[in-house]
């Protein structure tokens, strides 16, 4: 008699919670509307119009930039075989960027999340240092390193004098120059979320670390590390993701040279000069599908859970 009486207060509780939610849901899709909205217009739409221009040929009888809509699915097969080096350059300088971001970025991040959390003015002060860099325009400062690289420039002749670079050796416009503007300008995406992640991190664990007899390296590799890897795969994912598809750096205009360009400078090339626009369609959606795959990987082999 209890047991029943006990399972229909239940069932009667679970029907009202379902009529609530049922009462509330027109609700919630109201206030749901305006980012749907804004998802639809912002988002999918011009996705809708970038896959649609990326199948266009020439019309017929028509002058340079005039297309037409159709399916010439060969546009890809031309962008793939065309710049495949581009392609795989651009993903070999997202990998080397990312991964001398994370070199700098963790050890700076550890000092202030852990180092730095008894003394919360000199962590705010450092944290506004790592900060303070997006408050200058990413053109001004890829621009300010190009003049530090310069032939002329004095970190050139330093390395000059001292026999590290030959006589007629330069920088602008090599790979190095290149990955270290990459690094510089995106090492913040690397080390806001390790600092999260470490802020957020429990010291009564590396103090039972510590208790077992653990040395620092041990504790690090075993407590630490561990620990603070939701940051570590959030900042590699933030910072890969937009290095891939960076095109300032690589610029001739900048840091880099025609042998360095990546994807992001044939797009433009294709966009704004050459007037080719299925092709530049066609190489940013190649682009996004391959930073897709590799964005569905991370989620499938670490979970969506870790990146909060």
């Amino acid at each position: 008699m209890a047991f029943g009486a006990l399972q229909s207060t239940a069932t009667e509780r679970d029907s009202s919670t379902l009529e609530k939610f049922q009462r509330r849901s027109p609700i919630a899709l109201l206030l749901l509307l305006p980012g749907i909205l804004y998802l639809i217009l912002f988002f999918l739409t011009p996705l809708f119009s970038l896959i649609l221009t990326s199948f266009e040929r020439p019309a017929a009888g028509g002058g340079l930039g005039n297309y037409e809509t159709a399916f010439e699915w060969q546009n890809y097969v031309f962008v793939i075989e065309t710049y495949s080096g581009h392609i795989f350059r651009s993903f070999w300088y997202a990998v080397v960027a990312t991964f001398f971001a994370f070199i700098v970025g963790y050890p700076i991040a550890y000092v202030i999340g852990v180092k730095l959390r008894k003394y919360p003015l000199i962590q705010a002060l450092a944290l506004v240092l790592i900060i303070a860099p997006f408050f200058i325009s990413f053109l001004l400062r890829t621009f300010a390193w190009k003049r530090i690289f310069a032939d002329e420039g004095w970190f050139v002749t330093a390395l000059k004098a001292f026999a590290i670079l030959p006589p007629d050796g330069f920088l602008n416009g090599t790979a190095f120059t290149v990955i270290f503007g990459l690094t510089y300008n995106f090492l913040p995406f690397m080390t806001l979320p390790i600092y999260t992640s470490l802020e957020r991190l429990d010291l009564r664990y590396v103090e039972a670390g510590q208790d077992l007899y653990g040395n620092a390296f041990t504790v690090f590799r075993l407590v630490t590390f561990p620990l603070s890897l939701p940051g570590v795969l959030s900042g590699l994912l933030l910072t890969f993701i937009p290095v891939a598809g960076d095109y300032i750096n690589a610029s001739r205009d900048f840091l880099g040279s025609p042998s360095t360009q990546m994807i992001g400078n044939v797009v433009e090339a294709e966009f704004l000069v050459l007037l080719r626009f299925p092709f530049a369609a066609a190489l940013s959606i190649v682009l996004m599908a391959i930073i897709l795959l590799l964005v569905i990987g991370y989620v499938r082999r670490s979970g969506t859970k870790e990146l909060l």
